[in-house]
């Protein structure tokens, strides 16, 4: 049965259009007509069993019958993801991923050494509308426009734990600063933390720079963690952090 993400109010009996999109979807793609089941969900309402009252060409309406879940509350902490933009493929995996992995908020940050800094909030959109459709999440997360580091850092409720992904040492000689000054791993970290709301910072390829280093190691509430002995990439460090967090202080715990 198709899952459709809808703006529209959710009540028993009350039909509603679908846009030109979604109706081609279901018309011409699902080869589906009038009297057929749709899963929908608006994020308020909860998960609604529908059926389709028209179908013609290019528009469908949808009726609700029943409802098949109720809306709950987040389950388990609100994570937000911090994360500088890399290439366009690699960015669009970072927001479908932690789009599937529960994140309430993604919040693409400007670093010093960021090198894309122009992102495409209606792609974003669409990319996390879909990954909520299929791994049946009633919410979808809130996309923000790219900011600087200082202002994504400070738009954070007070007091909320940055858990700060730092692959660097301090030895600036040596490769990656060496191992002197590495932070603890992030499992050890995460178990201070309990279930509370956070957010998880990843940095650009390359790494944050000594400056951003310094000042994120200098500020309160900010919990550097290592994620192992291997340097990773942004992508895999975003979806290796959030896995972590999930199951020790989110809704896999």
């Amino acid at each position: 049965m198709p899952r459709l993400f809808v703006n529209s109010d959710l009540v028993a009996g009350d039909a509603f259009a679908l846009n030109e999109e979604q109706s081609k979807y279901l018309i011409r793609v699902m080869r589906l007509g009038s009297g057929d089941p749709v899963r929908v969900f608006n994020g308020r309402d909860g998960e609604w069993r529908a059926q389709i009252s028209k179908a013609d060409g290019r528009r469908a309406d949808l009726v609700p019958v029943a409802r098949l879940r109720s809306q709950q509350a987040h389950g388990g902490a609100r994570l937000t993801l911090l994360f500088a933009p890399v290439k366009k493929s690699e960015t669009d995996f970072i927001v479908e991923k932690a789009t599937e992995l529960g994140a309430a908020r993604i919040q693409p940050v400007i670093t010093e050494r960021t090198q894309t800094r122009t992102v495409r909030l209606d792609r974003f959109a669409k990319i996390a509308l879909e990954a909520a459709e299929q791994t049946e999440r009633l919410d979808l997360p809130e996309v923000s426009d790219a900011v600087s580091l200082d202002a994504a850092l400070e738009a954070l409720p007070s007091g909320t734990p940055v858990v700060f992904c730092d692959e660097a040492g301090d030895e600036a000689d040596a490769p990656w600063g060496g191992q002197a000054g590495r932070a603890a791993p992030m499992a050890d970290v995460l178990g201070e933390l309990g279930n509370r709301p956070a957010a998880i910072l990843i940095g650009p390829e390359g790494g944050f720079s000594p400056a951003e280093r310094a000042f994120l190691r200098g500020r309160a509430d900010t919990y550097p963690v290592s994620l192992g002995p291997r340097i990773l990439r942004a992508e895999t460090a975003a979806v290796s952090a959030m896995t972590l967090w999930q199951a020790l202080c989110g809704d896999w715990s």
